[in-house]
């Protein structure tokens, strides 16, 4: 909500003793120039710089938009920023405890301040994923009539978890995640920068890199890290933050990882590479070491559930399931318990029989798709549920297979195009040999030509 008496007695004590205030906080940027990546994000003339009152946009207003990308990536730092640069009344609201009620309160409030003062306003509505479609919709007027101009964060992917109608009034804009040498830059400048550490520790580079690890692209988690580690240091009179420091304030250990970070591709690949090659030892070391360098549990769990498909396919049909789970338990527990539920996995994934033919077929499918074999829809096919579709010869002559002894039509249901294209391969590992005896069947009584 909008600033009260202890939110502003707060924040003056912040600003004369910056201290009282974490580091990842004291280090927000204070202008769009100061933010750190996402400069996809901030050319002269995008959302935001018109947002901050960059440029006039003569009769085109500044648009709302939904900012969607990882935690620590800058979505709430990006919204300070325009709380601090522009004009406008600035609000703001959390979907974790603000309902239907308190939007209204804005709403009513920004109606009252453009009608008497003329006064624009900006709601910044954080976690917006966690509002219900009525919630969302409470929304829709003041976005429609721009009595309000939002600025919505999400963690998770707004095509799912924002309402449609919302999204259409306004701009998508999507955030990358840090790059290493984006979080390198962070950490420098809070080393030096007087609402930082003001110089009062070095940190040599087998530190960095280490902390660069533990921060896996979160922004605000390295400065936290970084934070904590000079302090342990200053207590014990060290002028620099060494391994040890580090490694025991956060209590992990360092992996070694190359500087440029080609490591961390490299044991995430022979990952994956070990797990289709069958060697469970192999690839319960790789793991180990991406738990051990700080990798975000669910990217690992990501990889899993693609090697479920990708290299295990129909051979064990319930390696997919194990993977999804795997993935949903991870994000349900998190570290360390995750570790068991990953390795769980990568031995059940490791130790099953290999087929890549669902890969296979679905890219002869695509390729063709792309080269434009496609076709019509064959008549007897398309829908036949609304007046009139029987005049055009929809779904006249389609035979339901329910009805035939066998379950199975000799019908065509490729387009003419592609009526003779086979795209599943299947293999003779384990369980798809029943799919090879199954697919063999389906298409002798389909009428199908071998190709």
């Amino acid at each position: 909500m909008e600033p009260d008496l202890f939110t502003a007695a707060a924040e003056e004590r912040q600003e004369k003793d910056p201290s009282a205030s974490p580091l990842a906080v004291r280090m927000r940027p204070r202008t769009l120039d100061e933010v750190v990546g996402q400069q996809h994000l901030l050319k002269p003339g995008s959302p935001l710089r018109r947002l901050v009152g960059e440029g006039s946009g003569g009769p085109a207003g500044a648009s709302s938009v939904i900012l969607w990308g990882p935690p620590g990536t800058g979505k709430t730092t990006l919204a300070y920023v325009v709380s601090k640069a522009t004009n406008k009344r600035f609000v703001e609201l959390s979907a974790i405890t603000a309902g239907v009620k308190e939007v209204r309160a804005v709403i009513d409030g920004a109606r009252r301040a453009a009608g008497g003062f003329g006064t624009e306003t900006v709601l910044f509505l954080d976690e917006i994923h966690r509002f219900s479609k009525a919630q969302q919709d409470s929304l829709l007027p003041a976005v429609e009539n721009r009595w309000v101009t939002l600025i919505a964060a999400t963690t998770e992917n707004p095509y799912f978890s924002v309402i449609s109608p919302l999204l259409s009034r306004s701009l998508l804009l999507t955030l990358e995640p840090l790059t290493d040498d984006d979080i390198r830059g962070l950490l420098r400048r809070a080393l030096d920068d007087e609402r930082g550490l003001k110089g009062a520790v070095a940190l040599p580079a087998d530190t960095e890199e280490h902390l660069l690890r533990i921060a896996g692209g979160d922004a605000r988690r390295a400065l936290t890290a970084l934070e904590a580690a000079a302090g342990a240091a200053l207590d014990q009179g060290e002028g620099e933050i060494s391994l040890a420091t580090l490694e025991q304030t956060v209590d992990r250990a360092a992996v070694k990882y190359d500087r440029d970070g080609d490591q961390h591709y490299d044991v995430a690949s022979a990952l994956i590479k070990s797990i289709r090659g069958s060697d469970v030892d192999a690839a319960l070391h790789y793991l180990a070491r991406m738990i051990e360098a700080g990798e975000d549990p669910r990217f690992i769990a990501r990889r899993l559930m693609i090697s479920a498909s990708e290299d295990i396919g129909l051979a064990d049909p319930n390696a997919l399931p194990i993977a999804v789970a795997a993935a949903q338990a991870v994000a349900m527990i998190g570290f360390p318990e995750a570790a068991l539920t990953l390795s769980h996995a990568t031995i059940a994934l490791a130790l099953a029989p290999k087929s890549n033919s669902a890969t296979t077929a679905i890219g002869a499918a695509l390729e063709d798709v792309r080269k434009g074999l496609a076709g019509a829809v064959p008549p007897h096919l398309r829908d036949g549920h609304y007046k009139g579709a029987a005049k055009l010869g929809h779904a006249q002559g389609y035979v339901y297979p329910h009805d035939l002894p066998e379950g199975i039509a000799r019908q065509q249901y490729a387009p003419d195009a592609l009526k003779d294209r086979e795209y599943y391969t299947p293999g003779r590992h384990g369980a798809e040999a029943r799919y090879a005896d199954a697919v063999e069947w389906t298409r002798k009584h389909l009428g199908r030509r071998r190709s």
